[in-house]
């Protein structure tokens, strides 16, 4: 039905392969790592069931629905261990959802995974990787349970839990005969656009009534005629959960587009339903229902992602947040001079007092530590106060540590007692615990709720929920249970409560492999080369001492992160000062080198790559024994043979061959060697043997004598020889014993995408994951026999599926490190590779873009943002400083801008590949506000501007503005700059300050009337002067519009301003715009306002027609003068019937008005109506060709553009119970 309509989008994961970028499907750990602090589990993503995700946890977090499907026994159900056998009839899917449910219950392991259950439903690797919506998937999974049960004692677990029911009645005005149809739901579907919330929402669907009057009459079977009648709806039976979808995704005809309703959407903690039900005696207790699970959907129509806010009814986890006491009375911000800095017990207590329970790992307050004051605990205390540890021992009176040293509290009055939540996951066993958790009682008033995403389960507050009111990231499904649920004492803090004994042992036994699999594997045995210890000579890095002072070994868990590595490192090294840099090495022949420094602290070993027995290089990141240490790939060590010919102390040449090692840098020029090594000589000769015994010398060029070593395809143990021209070829070596090469049979393709004519578009080369970019890159070029200029301006770039090209690859990593596989596709393209320290970034002007129109561009990562939009403006001919910096997000729109633009994007995690949008308008500082003034008023034909207050019109003192169209009244005036804290007079002073406000005779700010900007029309009216400016939640792309007034007016909060016409007879069209004040404190009913229009234009009650202008449509809705009935369960509410559908009526809109006495025509529209829906037919009709013509380019073009893939119902495959 949906099909990839709510496709998981990656597009916002960046295309860097080089060790920067996020991957698609994460790998889970082997074995997998234990829970973490919430003592809860989340589920595994499998490539695009975060959907799945979010549904399951919700269901599980289902007290009463986990243990009515715990109930179900193996000889109900079957066994898993029969599901292959050909007459066994074994509900696969049921014993799967047990499994899963137990898991999450009771094994120690941070994410559960779904393979076994998405198997049962049928699903291939390609359904995982897509998604569905969580609405429709809730509607199948439902229906698939049904079936699977059949024949069992849970056959009506769904109807039970989730079954209701809604009558519709018709109502005969003049027989009185009631017409009933009854329906059943499992969910309630309610409309999300033009409605504030769910109650208002259920107040339409089952408490306003539909009459059928005029022209819309209906057909009573008793009165055997059309009669009027009133229709309404009514909840009559309610299930113990209420689930509610939200119809978030709606379809604009006019655009023919899908999108999303991101409006403002309140829906309550606890709900009242008995308003929306059948008149019942049944107690008010009856239809309270409590919210404990929201699906919230992140993104557009065509891209996001799901998670989901769930409440720990049977408080099975660990559950941190508590209520603040009291204001922390030291931060980290009011430690401004140094003597307050120079106190480790200030800066110490500073940092816990910002912690959730004031608790944090020893090694994690170290690195805070550090970040907060610029310098490690053992460079700025150590000397005087001893290490960390040992510091907080001897404060105990504020600092208590765990048993095992590995946590740090900050004590208050009374002290907290050490307990289960202040230990890490990895440092304890799993227990399942079966009492109640500590600080239950304490915490009892508070609901548990945490926010479920995929893996990862964080604490939350319940005001938190209020943030997903509206905006992309919003409520998608509502999940209510009745309040007069209870749960058993038994239950709460029990996860083995009513879990069946055989999963009980199975999951008691895997617990037991986990613990013995994580002790066996979760270690790596690590070589720390002390920097100190090491001098640097010859070509690369030696020991000055003995290996046991230079090399220790450091047994450390793989799981831990970087920081905590570094941490324990700087506990080991007592006499460490300054810095600590940790680089990967290696040992080569010539030496130690250093490769790759490893950063990104809250990185584990394991995200790091970090292999059992990898040499760590612990150093200052600068210089080695004052001497500056090049690192990485394309520096590395060669130890080389080179030959030469015997020289005698005179100077006069031998016959002997000389053989000696030396070392040069990978990257240095060949000809560097006659300078090193200050041998006689202007010819150098290579040995190219092909296979041992075999030798083929060849001199090198002059011109190659300022390429590399690497470039000229030298290894370690390759061979040189040093002669002059004129010496005797017989001197050239017989023996290969230098060389040695191995055949590589495996490859890459690569493309010629340089424009340069060649005989072959495309060559393979082969390659190992040892082998050099660069080496690939210039064997590609001698191939497609393309001119040698292109090996200092040509570069690799991966080649995805779609066509589109990726960031590209560093000469200097290996196929390994740039993450290539074998047999892909690469680019051959123009312009320079980046550095390990550039950033290949995507760019583009405006937020409205396309994929494949982005511009690329090459920047260092500390780089600032401010430097780089300037680049960025550069590079695109763009003119003025009025521009800023947005990330795209996945959804392919512009995300919130880059704000800081002194940070480095290194700072702000831009990553090679991500695409950074060029937006028009300078940022405002923060705090502050940018807002677009336009000026507003009625222009009429004479050059005036007419007054909608009593019809008057005045001109402008030094000329009106430009001539502007009848259905477009706004002129841009400028933009003001206001703090967030100011009122709406302050708003209207300081745009009346502009310019272009000289033009315009306005009294004071009394005089002004503030519309906010929607769609270049008023939208919202800003009713309040001296309200502050962020209650009205402007936003920082609001604009706001300034109408003048003739006189001051103060509008109440029941006052509705609207414009009334009144038609010309016999003409189609109408007289200008009114201002009419309706009082709306009686309701918003038909006959409310027909008394003030009529009122307004002095015309009897029963002589006016009324209509409202929907100006995007170009149409008239005649407001009917209908009384609906009004039962006395709606009184309790006021009358909003024109707030609502059809009307939607609001400040601001247009009411058409007819005089009966002089004008007996049925039609509101205008000339101008006709020719405005006309022009949208047409816009329609060529916008469907334009979108017809580009499918079909698209299906015959190869371009980078990404494409959606087609849409595929989703569906459960479930076996016959009958």
């Amino acid at each position: 039905m949906f099909g990839d309509l709510f496709e998981e989008d990656y597009s916002s994961v960046s295309n860097n392969q080089y060790g920067k970028g996020k991957k698609l499907k994460t790998k889970a750990l082997e074995p997998p790592a234990p829970r973490e602090f919430t003592n809860l589990s989340g589920i595994r993503n499998q490539g695009g069931t975060c959907y799945l995700n979010s549904l399951l946890q919700t269901l599980h977090f289902t007290p009463e629905f986990r243990e009515a499907l715990f109930s179900l026994g193996p000889e109900e159900l079957g066994s898993l261990e029969d599901k292959d056998k050909p007459d066994a009839k074994v509900r696969v899917i049921p014993l799967q959802l047990q499994r899963l449910f137990a898991q999450l219950l009771l094994l120690d392991q941070e994410a559960a995974s779904t393979e076994d259950l998405t198997d049962s439903f049928g699903w291939t690797s390609n359904e995982e990787m897509r998604q569905h919506d969580v609405q429709e998937l809730n509607r199948i999974l439902f229906s698939a349970l049904e079936t699977s049960l059949v024949g069992t004692s849970g056959h009506d677990l769904i109807n039970r839990l989730y079954h209701g029911t809604v009558v519709n009645q018709i109502v005969c005005k003049e027989c009185k005969n009631t017409s009933e149809k009854q329906e059943d739901f499992l969910d309630l579907t309610v409309a999300v656009k033009n409605v504030s919330g769910l109650e208002d929402a259920l107040w339409n669907m089952y408490v306003e009534e539909e009459v059928f009057d005029c022209d819309n009459l209906y057909y009573c079977e008793t009165c055997d005629k059309l009669v009027k009648a009133t229709k309404s709806a009514k909840l009559r039976k309610l299930p113990p959960f209420l689930t509610v979808s939200l119809l978030r995704f709606n379809f604009d005809f006019v655009k023919c587009e899908r999108y999303k309703e991101t409006s403002p959407y309140t829906f309550p903690l606890r709900i009242n339903l008995k308003p929306f039900c059948e008149q019942s005696e049944l107690d008010d207790l009856e239809y309270i229902y409590d919210l404990f699970s929201v699906i919230i959907h992140k993104g557009g129509c065509y891209g996001g992602h799901y998670h989901v806010y769930i409440k720990d009814i049977d408080h099975l986890g660990n559950w941190q947040f508590q209520e603040e006491k009291s204001k922390p009375d030291v931060n980290l911000k009011d430690l401004k001079n140094e003597e307050e800095i120079d106190d480790p017990l200030m800066i110490l207590k500073a940092i816990l007092l910002q912690e959730k329970n004031n608790l944090i790992p020893v090694d994690q307050l170290g690195q805070k530590l550090m970040k907060k004051i610029g310098v490690s605990w053992n460079k700025k205390y150590r000397k005087h106060h001893g290490p960390l540890r040992k510091f907080l021992q001897l404060h105990s009176q504020m600092f208590l540590l765990s048993s095992d040293e590995s946590t740090v509290t900050l004590l208050k009055s009374p002290p907290l007692q050490a307990g289960p939540a202040s230990r890490r996951p990895d440092q304890h066993v799993f227990q399942t615990p079966t009492a109640e958790a500590p600080g239950f009682h304490d915490t009892a008033s508070c609901p548990h709720w945490f926010d479920i995403n995929d893996s990862k389960v964080q604490p939350i507050e319940e005001k938190d929920i209020e943030q997903q009111f509206q905006g992309k990231e919003s409520a998608y499904m509502l999940f209510y249970r009745k309040s007069q649920l209870q749960r058993p004492p038994e239950a709460q803090a029990n996860p083995r409560y009513k879990v069946p004994c055989h999963l009980l042992n199975e999951m008691d036994a895997a617990n037991v492999k986990l613990q013995i699999n994580r002790a066996e594997d979760s270690n790596v045995e690590l070589h720390l080369h002390l920097g100190p210890r090491y001098r640097f000579f010859n070509g690369a890095l030696h020991p000055v001492g003995s290996q046991t002072e230079s090399v220790w070994d450091l047994t450390f868990d793989k799981r831990k992160t970087l920081g905590d590595l570094r941490q324990s490192v700087f506990q080991l090294l007592e006499f460490w000062e300054g810095d600590m840099i940790l680089s990967v090495a290696k040992l080569v022949p010539a030496g130690l080198h250093v490769y790759q420094t490893l950063d990104g602290d809250e990185l584990t070993l394991s995200d790091n790559a970090i292999a059992d027995g990898e040499d760590i290089f612990v150093w200052n990141g600068m210089e080695v024994g004052g001497v500056q240490i090049q690192t990485g790939v394309d520096c590395e060590p060669l130890l080389l043979n080179v030959l030469h010919v015997k020289t005698g102390s005179g100077g006069e040449k031998g016959g002997q061959l000389v053989d000696s090692a030396h070392v040069f840098p990978s990257n240095a020029e060949v000809a560097s060697v006659f300078a090193a090594l200050a041998i006689p000589g202007d010819v150098i000769f290579i040995d190219r043997a092909e296979a041992a015994g075999e030798e083929r010398w060849s001199a090198v060029p002059r011109e190659d004598m300022k390429r590399t070593f690497r470039e000229l395809g030298l290894r370690n143990g390759s061979s040189i020889l040093i002669r002059d021209s004129n010496d005797d070829d017989s001197l050239l070596p017989k023996q290969g014993r230098w060389i040695s090469r191995t055949n590589e049979i495996n490859w890459l393709q690569v493309k010629n995408l340089c424009q340069s004519e060649a005989e072959q578009k495309e060559v393979k080369i082969t390659a190992t994951v040892n082998t050099v970019v660069f080496d690939i890159r210039t064997k590609a070029i001698k191939e497609l026999k393309l001119m040698e200029e292109l090996v200092e301006n040509s570069c690799l770039r991966p080649v995805d599926r779609n066509g589109k090209l990726l960031c590209p690859v560093p000469d200097s990593y290996t196929l390994k490190a740039a993450e290539l596989k074998l047999g892909s596709s690469l680019g051959l393209c123009l312009g320079k590779a980046p550095t390990p320290s550039q950033l290949f970034l995507f760019f583009a002007v405006g937020s409205d873009i396309q994929p494949g129109t982005e511009m690329e561009i090459l920047v260092e990562e500390t780089v600032s943002v401010s430097d780089c939009l300037k680049l960025m403006l550069e590079k695109s001919g763009l003119p003025g400083e009025t521009w800023h910096l947005r990330k795209m997000d996945w959804c392919y729109e512009a995300g919130e801008p880059l704000c800081a633009e002194d940070a480095t994007l290194k700072e702000l995690m831009i990553c090679s590949g991500d695409t950074l949008l060029l937006v028009e308008g300078k940022l405002p500082p923060p705090g502050f506000l940018k807002v677009p003034i336009w000026w507003y008023q009625l222009w009429e034909p004479s050059g005036q501007w007419k007054s909608h207050q009593n019809g008057s019109s005045y001109t402008p003192s030094r000329g009106a503005p430009g001539k502007m169209p009848v259905e477009v009244s706004l002129l841009y005036v400028g933009d003001i700059e206001i703090s967030e804290d100011a009122t709406l007079v302050d708003l209207k002073s300081q745009a009346m300050a502009l310019p272009p406000f000289s033009d315009f005779v306005v009294p004071s700010p009394a005089f002004l009337r503030a519309w906010t900007v929607e769609s270049k029309r008023p939208g919202r009216l800003l009713r309040t002067n001296q309200q502050q400016l962020k209650d009205y939640k402007l936003g920082r792309r609001t604009e706001v519009c300034l109408e003048p007034l003739q006189k001051e007016e103060n509008l109440g909060p029941q006052d509705v301003l609207l414009r009334t016409q009144m038609r010309i007879p016999a003409e189609r069209a109408y007289a200008p715009a009114l201002d009419v004040v309706w009082d709306t404190a009686r309701g918003w009913t038909a006959c409310s306002l027909r008394q003030r229009v009529a009122s307004f234009y002095s015309l009897p009650v029963e002589k006016i027609e009324i209509a409202k202008y929907f100006p995007e449509k170009f149409e008239w809705l005649p407001i009917s003068s209908w009384n609906q009935q009004v039962t006395k369960r709606k009184k309790k509410k006021k009358q909003d019937n024109l707030q609502g559908p059809p009307y939607y009526l609001k400040d601001g809109d247009t009411i058409g008005v007819k005089n009966l006495l002089a004008d007996d025509d049925e039609d509101f529209s205008t000339i101008r109506d006709d020719t405005g829906k006309e022009k949208q037919k047409q816009l329609a009709l060529g916008r469907k060709r334009s979108q017809e013509a580009l499918r079909v380019h698209s299906s015959s073009a190869e371009g980078p553009a990404r494409s959606r893939g087609p849409e595929a119902s989703l569906s459960i495959h479930v076996g016959s119970f009958q």
